[in-house]
């Protein structure tokens, strides 16, 4: 399984959020690197793998697309979210993933051809439609997705925990490449994961506060 170190970039700073209230996202200057600037925060913890959420492009008050490309000849892989609405609204870079994001997207799920879907849920329903995100992932499985993404904002910086019953519906639902982040918070949570079938983690709160080990996000791989 893939481990992938979650990187929110707002105003030049790598940022931790809670919950998806991005008015109280506040600079990550208490975690494991020494700086908030996200190449020189990117080197230091040195992730095998990345997943890079632009919160200014996601919300339409201006974008780090030079920043996140910097970021990607650091990594093996960078998956990136930065609010596209369709596969002509993308960074064209053979070194990043594109992810669409449900809370952005504007096209038919058909439609999109490569990259990942994120299901963004809050308080349990995909948004912004209110659907059940096992719907969502049926949609997709019927889809030329290479995976999707199922992103539990509510749980985002939380380390709440993961729900058993729904980790396994959502498995159910795709069969696919999937991948699962917010709230996940130690090796336990890890292991869960994997025995339910997931193909990736994505993870960052848990690796500050050193309830999943740095060496684990610098590996890439959990098993």
């Amino acid at each position: 399984m893939e481990l992938i170190l979650a990187l929110d970039v707002k105003e030049n700073q790598v940022v931790h959020g809670k919950s998806g209230n991005r008015a109280s996202y506040f600079p990550l200057d208490w975690g494991l690197a020494s700086t908030t600037e996200p190449v020189a925060y990117v080197k230091e913890i040195n992730p095998e793998y990345l997943y890079v959420a632009d919160l200014d492009r996601i919300e339409g008050t201006g974008d780090h697309d030079e920043l996140i490309q910097s970021c990607a000849r650091l990594v093996m892989r960078l998956y990136c979210d930065r609010g596209s609405q369709n596969p002509n609204d993308i960074l064209d870079d053979p070194a990043i993933i594109p992810v669409f994001g449900t809370e952005t997207i504007s096209e038919d799920i058909h439609s999109l051809t490569s990259g990942f879907l994120s299901v963004d849920i809050k308080e349990g329903l995909v948004i912004p439609s209110g659907r059940n995100p096992s719907e969502i992932l049926a949609l997709a499985d019927d889809s030329l997705l290479d995976g999707c993404i199922i992103l539990d904002i509510t749980g985002v910086g939380t380390k709440n925990g993961l729900n058993p019953e729904k980790l396994t519906q959502y498995r159910d639902a795709y069969c696919g490449t999937l991948f699962y982040g917010g709230g996940v918070r130690d090796e336990q949570d890890l292991d869960q994961l994997y025995d339910c079938g997931y193909d990736g983690a994505i993870v960052a709160t848990a690796v500050h506060t050193k309830t999943i080990p740095l060496e684990a996000i610098r590996r890439g791989r959990w098993s």
